[in-house]
Protein backbone atom coordinates (compact mmCIF):
# COMPACT_ATOMS: atom_id res chain seq x y z
CA UNK A 1 0.00 0.00 0.00
CA UNK A 2 1.64 3.59 -0.82
CA UNK A 3 2.40 5.56 1.80
CA UNK A 4 4.03 8.81 0.10
CA UNK A 5 5.65 11.15 2.51
CA UNK A 6 5.26 14.82 2.48
CA UNK A 7 7.78 16.61 1.59
CA UNK A 8 8.66 18.96 -1.24
CA UNK A 9 11.58 17.40 -2.09
CA UNK A 10 13.91 18.89 -4.91
CA UNK A 11 14.38 15.48 -6.24
CA UNK A 12 13.84 11.71 -5.28
CA UNK A 13 17.65 10.05 -5.62
CA UNK A 14 17.72 6.37 -5.51
CA UNK A 15 21.83 5.34 -4.85
CA UNK A 16 23.19 2.01 -4.21
CA UNK A 17 26.25 1.35 -2.48
CA UNK A 18 25.21 3.98 -0.12
CA UNK A 19 26.52 2.36 3.35
CA UNK A 20 29.80 4.17 3.52
CA UNK A 21 32.43 5.79 1.09
CA UNK A 22 31.41 7.73 -2.09
CA UNK A 23 27.89 6.87 -1.91
CA UNK A 24 27.05 7.99 1.54
CA UNK A 25 28.65 10.96 0.76
CA UNK A 26 26.51 11.44 -2.72
CA UNK A 27 23.89 10.65 -0.23
CA UNK A 28 24.51 12.95 2.68
CA UNK A 29 24.89 16.30 -0.15
CA UNK A 30 21.42 15.18 -1.96
CA UNK A 31 20.15 15.53 1.12
CA UNK A 32 21.55 18.70 2.22
CA UNK A 33 20.24 19.87 -1.03
CA UNK A 34 17.15 19.03 -0.22
CA UNK A 35 16.88 16.11 -1.98
CA UNK A 36 14.81 12.55 -0.78
CA UNK A 37 17.24 9.95 -0.80
CA UNK A 38 16.86 5.92 -1.01
CA UNK A 39 19.96 4.61 0.65
CA UNK A 40 20.54 1.05 -0.96
CA UNK A 41 22.71 -1.32 0.78
CA UNK A 42 23.25 -4.74 2.26
CA UNK A 43 23.83 -3.45 5.94
CA UNK A 44 20.64 -1.21 6.24
CA UNK A 45 21.69 -0.81 9.92
CA UNK A 46 25.00 0.82 8.48
CA UNK A 47 22.94 2.99 6.67
CA UNK A 48 20.85 4.40 9.11
CA UNK A 49 24.27 4.73 11.68
CA UNK A 50 25.99 6.76 8.88
CA UNK A 51 23.30 8.93 7.50
CA UNK A 52 21.09 9.55 10.34
CA UNK A 53 16.93 9.12 10.08
CA UNK A 54 14.77 11.93 8.54
CA UNK A 55 11.33 12.05 6.67
CA UNK A 56 13.68 12.46 3.32
CA UNK A 57 15.59 9.31 3.46
CA UNK A 58 14.77 6.00 3.27
CA UNK A 59 16.87 3.34 3.87
CA UNK A 60 16.52 -0.20 1.47
CA UNK A 61 18.23 -3.74 2.02
CA UNK A 62 19.56 -4.29 -1.42
CA UNK A 63 22.34 -6.49 -2.93
CA UNK A 64 22.51 -5.39 -6.28
CA UNK A 65 23.41 -9.15 -7.78
CA UNK A 66 19.83 -9.91 -6.63
CA UNK A 67 17.27 -9.17 -9.20
CA UNK A 68 14.18 -10.13 -7.47
CA UNK A 69 15.65 -7.63 -4.58
CA UNK A 70 16.44 -4.74 -7.02
CA UNK A 71 12.73 -4.72 -7.67
CA UNK A 72 11.58 -4.42 -4.11
CA UNK A 73 13.98 -2.18 -3.32
CA UNK A 74 12.38 0.06 -6.13
CA UNK A 75 8.79 -0.64 -5.47
CA UNK A 76 9.50 0.61 -2.02
CA UNK A 77 11.02 3.85 -3.13
CA UNK A 78 7.67 4.64 -5.35
CA UNK A 79 5.64 3.37 -2.35
CA UNK A 80 7.41 5.86 -0.21
CA UNK A 81 8.41 8.89 -2.43
CA UNK A 82 6.34 8.11 -5.69
CA UNK A 83 8.88 8.84 -8.20
CA UNK A 84 12.61 8.13 -8.82
CA UNK A 85 14.41 11.12 -10.49
CA UNK A 86 17.82 9.94 -10.00
CA UNK A 87 19.62 6.64 -10.45
CA UNK A 88 23.05 7.14 -8.56
CA UNK A 89 24.79 3.08 -9.85
CA UNK A 90 27.74 3.01 -7.19
CA UNK A 91 28.17 -0.60 -5.68
CA UNK A 92 31.07 -1.80 -6.77
CA UNK A 93 34.09 -3.10 -5.63
CA UNK A 94 37.59 -3.63 -7.17
CA UNK A 95 40.44 -6.54 -7.73
CA UNK A 96 44.20 -6.01 -8.10
CA UNK A 97 46.46 -8.08 -10.00
CA UNK A 98 47.51 -8.77 -13.15
CA UNK A 99 45.33 -10.76 -15.57
CA UNK A 100 46.61 -14.04 -15.36
CA UNK A 101 46.86 -13.67 -11.75
CA UNK A 102 43.19 -12.57 -11.44
CA UNK A 103 41.25 -15.96 -10.13
CA UNK A 104 37.86 -17.17 -11.87
CA UNK A 105 35.95 -16.69 -8.69
CA UNK A 106 36.96 -13.21 -8.24
CA UNK A 107 36.23 -12.12 -11.52
CA UNK A 108 33.24 -13.54 -11.68
CA UNK A 109 32.04 -12.05 -8.45
CA UNK A 110 32.81 -8.74 -9.09
CA UNK A 111 31.32 -9.16 -13.06
CA UNK A 112 28.45 -10.31 -10.53
CA UNK A 113 28.05 -6.63 -8.52
CA UNK A 114 29.58 -4.43 -11.08
CA UNK A 115 27.86 -4.91 -14.36
CA UNK A 116 25.21 -7.74 -14.10
CA UNK A 117 24.01 -5.50 -10.47
CA UNK A 118 24.37 -2.59 -12.59
CA UNK A 119 22.15 -3.84 -14.89
CA UNK A 120 19.55 -5.25 -12.50
CA UNK A 121 19.18 -1.62 -10.86
CA UNK A 122 18.89 -0.05 -13.87
CA UNK A 123 16.22 -2.46 -15.69
CA UNK A 124 14.39 -1.88 -12.38
CA UNK A 125 14.12 1.61 -12.21
CA UNK A 126 13.53 2.43 -16.18
CA UNK A 127 10.47 1.47 -16.47
CA UNK A 128 9.01 4.35 -13.95
CA UNK A 129 11.32 6.82 -15.51
CA UNK A 130 10.11 5.85 -19.07
CA UNK A 131 6.45 6.55 -17.44
CA UNK A 132 7.34 10.09 -16.48
CA UNK A 133 9.56 10.63 -19.75
CA UNK A 134 12.29 12.20 -17.05
CA UNK A 135 15.30 11.06 -15.44
CA UNK A 136 18.95 10.94 -15.15
CA UNK A 137 20.76 7.28 -14.73
CA UNK A 138 24.61 8.16 -13.07
CA UNK A 139 26.99 5.06 -13.55
CA UNK A 140 29.91 5.30 -11.31
CA UNK A 141 32.94 4.17 -13.28
CA UNK A 142 36.50 4.59 -12.91
CA UNK A 143 39.76 6.36 -14.72
CA UNK A 144 40.22 2.65 -15.00
CA UNK A 145 36.46 2.46 -17.60
CA UNK A 146 38.92 4.70 -20.12
CA UNK A 147 41.86 3.40 -19.90
CA UNK A 148 43.16 -0.05 -18.77
CA UNK A 149 46.26 -0.35 -16.67
CA UNK A 150 48.62 -3.54 -15.55
CA UNK A 151 47.43 -4.25 -12.01
CA UNK A 152 43.49 -3.52 -12.78
CA UNK A 153 42.97 -5.15 -15.83
CA UNK A 154 39.78 -7.31 -15.41
CA UNK A 155 38.68 -4.73 -12.95
CA UNK A 156 38.91 -2.02 -15.72
CA UNK A 157 37.10 -4.64 -17.91
CA UNK A 158 33.72 -4.55 -15.59
CA UNK A 159 34.20 -0.17 -15.88
CA UNK A 160 34.85 -0.62 -19.92
CA UNK A 161 31.46 -2.14 -19.85
CA UNK A 162 29.86 0.62 -17.63
CA UNK A 163 31.26 2.70 -20.50
CA UNK A 164 29.82 0.69 -22.78
CA UNK A 165 26.50 0.43 -21.93
CA UNK A 166 26.00 4.35 -20.06
CA UNK A 167 26.65 4.82 -24.34
CA UNK A 168 24.18 2.70 -25.48
CA UNK A 169 21.84 4.14 -22.99
CA UNK A 170 22.23 7.67 -23.71
CA UNK A 171 21.18 7.05 -26.94
CA UNK A 172 18.62 5.09 -26.10
CA UNK A 173 17.04 7.20 -23.49
CA UNK A 174 17.51 10.47 -25.02
CA UNK A 175 14.59 10.59 -26.99
CA UNK A 176 12.54 9.69 -24.08
CA UNK A 177 13.63 12.59 -22.05
CA UNK A 178 15.97 10.88 -19.69
CA UNK A 179 19.49 11.48 -19.10
CA UNK A 180 22.49 9.30 -18.90
CA UNK A 181 25.96 9.57 -17.98
CA UNK A 182 28.98 7.61 -16.77
CA UNK A 183 31.11 9.23 -14.07
CA UNK A 184 34.81 8.93 -13.91
CA UNK A 185 36.23 9.35 -10.79
CA UNK A 186 40.70 9.15 -10.27
CA UNK A 187 41.98 8.48 -7.17
CA UNK A 188 39.86 10.23 -4.53
CA UNK A 189 40.55 9.22 -0.86
CA UNK A 190 38.43 6.92 -0.05
CA UNK A 191 38.36 3.25 1.65
CA UNK A 192 38.69 2.27 -2.03
CA UNK A 193 41.99 0.50 -1.81
CA UNK A 194 41.44 -0.74 1.67
CA UNK A 195 40.11 -4.82 1.79
CA UNK A 196 36.55 -3.34 2.45
CA UNK A 197 36.59 -2.72 -1.36
CA UNK A 198 39.27 -3.91 -2.81
CA UNK A 199 40.02 -7.57 -3.68
CA UNK A 200 44.09 -8.04 -4.08
CA UNK A 201 44.89 -11.85 -6.32
CA UNK A 202 46.15 -13.87 -4.02
CA UNK A 203 48.02 -15.65 -6.81
CA UNK A 204 51.88 -13.52 -7.27
CA UNK A 205 53.49 -14.03 -10.45
CA UNK A 206 57.16 -13.12 -10.39
CA UNK A 207 57.36 -11.87 -14.59
CA UNK A 208 54.39 -9.45 -13.71
CA UNK A 209 56.89 -7.92 -10.69
CA UNK A 210 58.27 -4.31 -12.99
CA UNK A 211 54.01 -4.32 -13.39
CA UNK A 212 51.27 -5.15 -12.21
CA UNK A 213 53.37 -5.97 -8.93
CA UNK A 214 54.68 -2.18 -9.22
CA UNK A 215 51.26 -1.01 -8.80
CA UNK A 216 50.60 -3.35 -5.66
CA UNK A 217 53.27 -1.67 -4.21
CA UNK A 218 52.08 2.08 -5.22
CA UNK A 219 48.67 1.30 -4.54
CA UNK A 220 49.32 0.27 -0.71
CA UNK A 221 51.50 3.59 -0.77
CA UNK A 222 48.20 6.03 -2.28
CA UNK A 223 46.10 4.62 0.12
CA UNK A 224 44.38 7.85 2.04
CA UNK A 225 46.95 9.85 0.28
CA UNK A 226 44.73 9.89 -3.11
CA UNK A 227 45.07 13.39 -4.29
CA UNK A 228 40.95 13.74 -4.95
CA UNK A 229 38.49 15.21 -2.13
CA UNK A 230 35.07 12.94 -1.93
CA UNK A 231 33.05 15.65 -0.41
CA UNK A 232 34.14 17.78 -3.69
CA UNK A 233 32.79 14.62 -5.93
CA UNK A 234 29.74 13.82 -3.86
CA UNK A 235 29.29 18.30 -4.42
CA UNK A 236 30.02 17.79 -7.99
CA UNK A 237 26.85 15.14 -8.70
CA UNK A 238 24.82 17.88 -7.51
CA UNK A 239 25.81 20.38 -9.93
CA UNK A 240 25.74 17.38 -12.85
CA UNK A 241 22.11 16.43 -11.79
CA UNK A 242 21.27 20.40 -12.14
CA UNK A 243 22.54 20.65 -15.48
CA UNK A 244 20.09 21.40 -18.18
CA UNK A 245 22.72 19.78 -20.77
CA UNK A 246 24.12 16.69 -18.71
CA UNK A 247 27.20 15.33 -20.46
CA UNK A 248 27.57 11.47 -21.66
CA UNK A 249 30.91 11.52 -20.03
CA UNK A 250 32.01 13.56 -16.69
CA UNK A 251 35.51 12.63 -15.82
CA UNK A 252 36.47 13.82 -12.22
CA UNK A 253 40.10 14.43 -10.93
CA UNK A 254 43.21 15.82 -12.77
CA UNK A 255 44.47 12.17 -13.26
CA UNK A 256 41.83 11.19 -15.11
CA UNK A 257 41.91 14.24 -17.34
CA UNK A 258 45.37 13.56 -18.16
CA UNK A 259 44.59 9.81 -18.29
CA UNK A 260 42.00 10.56 -21.12
CA UNK A 261 44.25 13.31 -22.92
CA UNK A 262 47.47 10.67 -22.76
CA UNK A 263 45.20 7.59 -24.36
CA UNK A 264 43.68 9.86 -27.01
CA UNK A 265 46.63 11.03 -28.41
CA UNK A 266 48.08 7.39 -27.86
CA UNK A 267 44.85 5.96 -29.94
CA UNK A 268 45.60 8.89 -32.64
CA UNK A 269 48.78 8.37 -33.10
CA UNK A 270 48.91 4.57 -33.50
CA UNK A 271 45.47 4.61 -36.10
CA UNK A 272 47.55 7.09 -38.17
CA UNK A 273 50.50 4.42 -37.83
CA UNK A 274 47.90 1.63 -39.16
CA UNK A 275 45.25 3.61 -41.25
CA UNK A 276 46.82 2.14 -44.73
CA UNK A 277 46.43 -1.69 -43.55
CA UNK A 278 42.91 -1.01 -41.71
CA UNK A 279 41.66 0.71 -44.56
CA UNK A 280 43.18 -1.83 -47.23
CA UNK A 281 40.30 -4.64 -45.53
CA UNK A 282 36.82 -2.99 -47.43
CA UNK A 283 35.82 -5.06 -50.56
CA UNK A 284 37.19 -2.87 -53.56
CA UNK A 285 34.57 0.19 -54.68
Amino acid sequence: MANIRNGDFRRVWFITGASRGIGALIAEAALADGNAVVAAGRNVKAIVERLGDSDALLPVALDVTDEAQAKVAVQQALDTFGRIDVLVNNAGFGLLGAVEESADKDIRRMYDTNVFGLLNVTRAVLPTMRASRSGHVINISSIGGYRGSAGFGVYSSTKFAVEGITEALHTELSPLGIHATVVEPGYFRTDFLDASSMLVAADVIDDYDATSGAVRRRAAQMNHNQPGDPVKLAAAMLKLVDAPTPPLRLPLGTDTLAAIAAKNAFVTQETETWKALSASTDFPK
